[in-house]
């Protein structure tokens, strides 16, 4: 006999109030119908919804109930009119739901396996600038690393490193020289963000895809757990499909696309912004 897999499986009762939310929005009228409430913060009454989707006021009034009984709408009479409102819970919620379906709240890893036995990686030293530089450089060459057109100065890099946060600087040596770096800034001098920081990692041009960056993410996000960082987070270009693979593979989930973000060259790009939290947090 053959065991079946230790396979995730989503709770019965989540799936069936997720299948209630989906089948309520299988129907493409009350798919227009809902997005012209969330659309409308002060609500809107059923006879708007009727004049500006072009259907009938009972066509209306039956698929506004059909939201309004799964939950999706709140619904509110004002004299003669019923006004309908978004139902805040919703907007999170139904996401949530799509994620989960989706295996995008499954546990995520913590941290990249599969290191390179020939990479090391410690602390960045003051002697270590000149390699960061160097690499920093090749990293603006890309195109898809940073907005950044020029290198900063070492007095510049000197600046940030005042920044950065203690104990949160690396370097990845191989046959003893520096391909790689990592640090992490703090987000707010604020105290409430004390556990949350802004991760970077720039490669040896003659090094990617040798898993230097894998090895340099293994020590960052380590040492964040060590030291009580709560949340990490970093921008990667749309185009940077490695950068954003390997995040995944450090514990990091997708939270959005920040369209139209910046401009360089002439050319406006969009960022994936991803985040890590900590399994306390």
């Amino acid at each position: 006999m053959t065991l079946a897999p230790d396979l995730p499986v989503l709770a019965a009762t989540d799936a069936a109030t997720y299948a209630e939310w989906f089948a309520c929005l299988a129907e493409p009228t009350r798919v227009r119908l809902l997005h012209t409430v969330a659309t409308a913060p002060g609500g809107v009454t059923v006879g708007e919804l009727t004049e500006a989707l072009g259907i009938s006021q009972s066509t209306c009034s039956h698929h506004v109930r059909k939201l309004a009984d799964v939950g999706f709408v709140r619904l509110r009479r004002e004299k003669t009119a019923t006004i309908v409102t978004i139902n805040a819970a919703c907007c999170t919620g139904f996401p949530q739901a799509a994620d989960a379906v989706m295996g995008l709240l499954a546990p995520r890893p913590c941290c990249p396996s599969g290191l390179p036995a020939d990479v090391t990686v410690r602390a960045m030293t003051d002697e270590d600038w000149d390699d960061v530089l160097r690499v920093y450089g090749e990293g603006i060459d890309t195109g898809i690393a940073t907005f950044d057109t020029t290198t900063p100065s070492r007095d510049t890099l000197d600046t940030l490193d005042t920044h950065w946060l203690p104990g949160h600087r690396w370097v990845a040596l191989l046959d003893d020289g520096v391909v790689g770096w990592a640090a992490a800034a703090p987000v707010s001098t604020k105290d409430h963000y004390a556990g949350v920081a802004e991760t970077s990692v720039y490669v040896d041009a003659q090094y990617r895809g040798r898993g230097v960056g894998k090895a340099l993410l293994h020590k960052q996000v380590t040492a964040a757990d060590r030291d009580g960082l709560w949340t990490l987070q970093t921008t990667v270009f749309t185009e940077n499909r490695p950068g954003i693979a390997l995040h995944h593979a450090a514990g990091y989930r997708t939270v959005g696309v920040r369209e139209r973000i910046a401009e360089r060259d002439g050319t406006w790009h969009d960022t994936v912004l991803l985040e890590r939290r900590t399994e306390r947090s």
